[in-house]
């Protein structure tokens, strides 16, 4: 049989089985998934009582994190772009200082800052969180942890980066991505309207996260 028909049928197959996962009347190409990445050591042994969306102000305390504040927005959806609302979506990251509010960090990490977030998504997939633009420390770039939980089964978790960061490249697990790391990385920009009572200005996000057909490929 030509080469030819051999490919012929290799697209049919690759197009029908797209279709079958989006549904009928599916018009434009799946969407890449999120890759997934380490949940990495520092997620919460304990949840903090206040794990609300807002990690810049911890309730009780008077001051607010240090750091510059970032608003970070996006949404989740699935292959085919349809908004997947509901979903716990929870960020933790480390404070303006390099370090996690976890025993495993020997530091001594900011108090007024949360360090965990987790809200849900609302109509059309959106979500925010207002936290801090995450910063180095020692073997890795600057990322936020990000965990998404779907009412389906379907979970995902990865890291976001900042676009254009010097330390990217010599990041392991970023470098591990290859050509996928586009998918989680985002340009940063300022935003001085959103906290015009700080002395630093705000800068803003957004990140879209993509999650797979079925809760093996999320």
């Amino acid at each position: 049989m030509p080469a030819t028909v051999h490919a012929s049928r290799r697209r049919l197959v690759t197009s029908t089985a797209a279709l079958l996962v989006l549904g009928p009347g599916a018009a434009r190409a799946a969407l890449a998934p999120t890759p997934r990445q380490s949940m990495g050591p520092f997620y919460p042994l304990e949840l903090p009582l206040d794990a609300d969306a807002d990690l810049v102000r911890v309730t009780g305390r008077a001051e607010e994190a240090a750091g510059t504040v970032l608003h970070l927005t996006g949404r989740v959806v699935d292959i085919a772009g349809r908004a997947v609302e509901g979903a716990r979506i929870e960020i933790w990251q480390c404070d303006a200082f390099g370090h996690y509010h976890h025993p495993g960090d020997r530091g001594s990490a900011d108090p007024d800052f949360q360090g965990f977030g987790a809200t849900r998504t609302l109509a059309g997939g959106a979500y925010r969180f207002r936290t801090i633009e995450p910063v180095p420390y020692p073997g890795r770039t600057p990322h936020i942890h990000v965990k998404v939980e779907a009412a389906d089964g379907r979970r995902l978790t990865t890291q976001m980066y900042l676009e254009g960061h010097p330390l990217n490249q010599r990041d392991g697990l970023y470098r591990r991505l290859g050509d996928r790391a586009r998918l989680v990385t985002v340009p940063v920009g300022p935003a001085p309207e959103l906290e015009p009572a700080r002395k630093s200005p705000a800068v803003r996000a957004s990140f879209e996260i993509v999650l797979g057909a079925t809760p093996e490929d999320a």
